[in-house]
């Protein structure tokens, strides 16, 4: 074995077994970030990147190279933290791995070999950010975008998106089903699999869109059920989450992590863009919706819950934070896995308890600048009033 291998590894158990601690600094009530990332490309074990042969790789150089590490789906099984993360080569290709943990926040490891997907599509190029949904059917499903060359045009550059669709009842054995389809969409990315029937069929927040990049004439996120996930067919998709002029999701919006169910109704954690004048800005943002009718928005806090901070601006696509995955674990906490800039794996933590205050009593956008400087002032005067209160008590 080449002397460097050794040097490699140490780094890397070095990388895994570092402790991650909360960042005081950055209280707002809502959330809780953690000062290190939970996976990064250089959490891929030296053997998925080196050529250990000394015959073939004298010089021991990096044949395989990984770029980065993020967008999350995840899941707790069998007591393990449990994350199937994006992993991109240098190569432009993404593909998953499984990386697991007696910890939310720390000592994620890749498991031996990455998710090896049932090859059923030879024009399938590229497949990313999986969504997990343990599904009251008894299957985990995992939902993601499956990436084609659009060819019903000459640009090199067009490609199309599908919602490709796997399950699996232990993480180990794949079965691919056909990819959804939607009858008056011509394209899709960031849907989500519902984790319960409604009316007895199978439920998708989806993302219609006109092309790859450009959402085009398409509202926001939408909603449609099917009878049958093995042959999923969406007929009819209902608008409910829509953008709107001058906000965070102006320009796009998704589905994020797989709603969390609540005794005041599913909470959904979602991804909304905006443009700017450098470039694009993806934050993340919480909705409500009905217990019963999933397709009903009951809560919509203002503004977003979740923006790039400090060095999450810096990456491949600067200025992005992205969700795909969360935990709530048995005691109530929730743990929401981000990326920053598509290049890297975060965590933030939460409660249950302060997830529903935060998104039923936050109020809402009220979209026009003379409501909202409004609407803060008369938070102002009541704070102000408190305080003189509490200044008369205090004598």
């Amino acid at each position: 074995m080449h002397p460097r291998y050794y040097e490699e590894i140490g780094h890397y158990e070095h990388l895994i077994k570092r402790k991650n601690e909360k960042m005081p600094s950055e209280y707002n009530g809502i959330f809780e970030r953690y000062k290190n990332p939970v996976l990064t490309a250089r959490h891929i074990p030296v053997f998925w990147r080196y050529d250990l042969d000394e015959r073939t790789n004298p010089f021991f150089m990096e044949r395989l190279g990984v770029n980065a590490v993020f967008n999350s789906g995840a899941i707790k099984l069998g007591g393990k933290y449990i994350l199937v993360a994006r992993i991109e080569g240098y190569d432009r290709k993404s593909f998953f791995g499984i990386a697991e943990s007696d910890s939310p926040v720390e000592g994620f490891r890749f498991r031996e070999h990455p998710i090896i997907l049932p090859d059923t599509d030879s024009e399938e190029v590229n497949v990313y950010d999986m969504r997990l949904t343990q599904h009251e059917d008894g299957w985990i499903y995992g939902v993601f975008c499956s990436e084609s060359k659009d060819k019903t045009t000459s640009d090199i550059t067009a490609a199309k998106a599908s919602a490709g669709i796997v399950r699996t009842k232990d993480l180990e054995n794949w079965e691919r089903l056909p990819n959804l389809i939607t009858v008056f969409s011509s394209q899709q990315r960031n849907v989500v699999l519902h984790p319960e029937f409604i009316d007895g069929k199978y439920a998708f927040y989806t993302r219609p869109m006109d092309g790859f990049i450009d959402i085009g004439n398409a509202d926001g996120i939408g909603f449609g059920l099917c009878s049958d996930i093995t042959k999923a067919v969406i007929n009819e998709e209902k608008i409910i989450n829509r953008r709107r002029y001058h906000t965070i999701n102006e320009l796009k919006n998704g589905s994020g992590a797989v709603p969390i169910k609540t005794e005041k109704g599913w909470i959904h954690i979602a991804h909304g863009v905006r443009g700017t004048a450098a470039g694009l800005r993806y934050v993340i943002y919480a909705f409500a919706t009905d217990l019963k009718d999933p397709s009903k928005v009951i809560a919509e806090p203002g503004g977003y819950m979740i923006a790039p901070s400090h060095n999450e601006r810096i990456g491949d696509v600067s200025n992005v934070v992205f969700t795909n995955g969360a935990i709530r674990d048995f005691d109530g906490k929730i743990y929401i896995y981000y990326a920053s800039s598509d290049t890297r794996l975060h965590v933030a933590s939460t409660t249950t308890e302060k997830l529903v205050d935060y998104v039923f009593n936050t109020p809402p956008d009220m979209l026009r600048s003379a409501d909202c400087v409004r609407q803060r002032d008369d938070m102002i005067k009541k704070n102000l009033e408190i305080i003189a209160a509490h200044k008369n008590n205090e004598h």
